[in-house]
């Protein structure tokens, strides 16, 4: 007999045969619970409760945030159709989750939740899968923020929602979360999200899709000006013409 060890993120180790069964998958587990629907606004649960549940998102977005002692929020991801909720296992939550659209979610228990991964090997490569997941998110919102200017931020941002938009429309972007959602999660003013929008928009970089989603007219453009390259090529003739008379004044 073959026995794996999984490290749990909590620390703990759990020895698992190998010849248990792998057809199962973590959405099987979800799929024999009911759907719960959310409305806008309500959370899902809050920061610091008792981690007694796994969810899966069916439908819809939220926004997963943080509280500062100020009052002050931060944002440190959205969630959508696939995503699981409180995976990493802790005791209790690590944050705040929101809906921002109506969602659909199923909740799995906890406690049942680690002893189907106990004693499976295809479920704990699946929730490691998550994990990762969950790290890499946290890596890519580092990294945004790191990001020196605005238009670089933004323009990151938009791709890496193209990149997990499901649209039949590459070029659409769907962002039902609000400008304050984004600015929250950029480290930037809702004000500052608003003049880089029109930024943007003004060049002909992109445009407005309908009330909530946005379409990229210049793929190329917006990708040169996430990695930096802030050049005169991609900025509207009425900046242009502004920049060229300060210059020679």
């Amino acid at each position: 007999m073959s026995v794996h060890v999984l490290a749990m993120p909590d620390g703990r180790a759990i020895a698992m045969d190998s010849r248990t069964p792998s057809a199962a998958d973590l959405c099987s587990l979800f799929s024999r619970q009911p759907l719960e629907r959310f409305e806008p606004g309500e959370a899902i649960f809050w920061e610091s409760d008792e981690a007694t549940h796994v969810f899966e998102v069916a439908d819809g977005m939220l926004r997963a945030l943080r509280l500062l002692g100020d009052g002050r929020r931060i944002i440190v991801g959205f969630l959508g159709p696939g995503d699981l909720l409180g995976v990493s296992l802790k005791e209790r939550y690590l944050y705040t989750v929101e809906a921002i659209s109506p969602v659909q979610l199923r909740r799995f228990p906890r406690g049942r939740f680690e002893d189907e991964v106990a004693r499976n090997s295809h479920l704990q490569e699946q929730l490691v899968s998550k994990l990762r997941d969950e790290m890499t998110a946290a890596q890519d919102q580092t990294v945004l923020l790191s990001r020196r200017s605005a238009d670089e931020k933004l323009a990151n941002f938009l791709l890496m929602m193209r990149q997990r938009g499901n649209s039949e429309h590459r070029s659409i972007i769907e962002l039902p979360m609000t400008r304050l959602d984004i600015a929250n999660y950029l480290g930037m003013t809702i004000e500052t999200v608003s003049r880089t929008i029109t930024k943007l928009a003004n060049s002909g970089i992109i445009e407005g899709a309908g009330r909530r989603s946005i379409k990229i007219l210049k793929m190329e453009t917006l990708r040169l000006l996430a990695e930096g390259d802030e050049s005169e090529r991609w900025m509207p003739s009425l900046v242009r013409a502004v920049t060229h008379a300060s210059v020679n004044a």
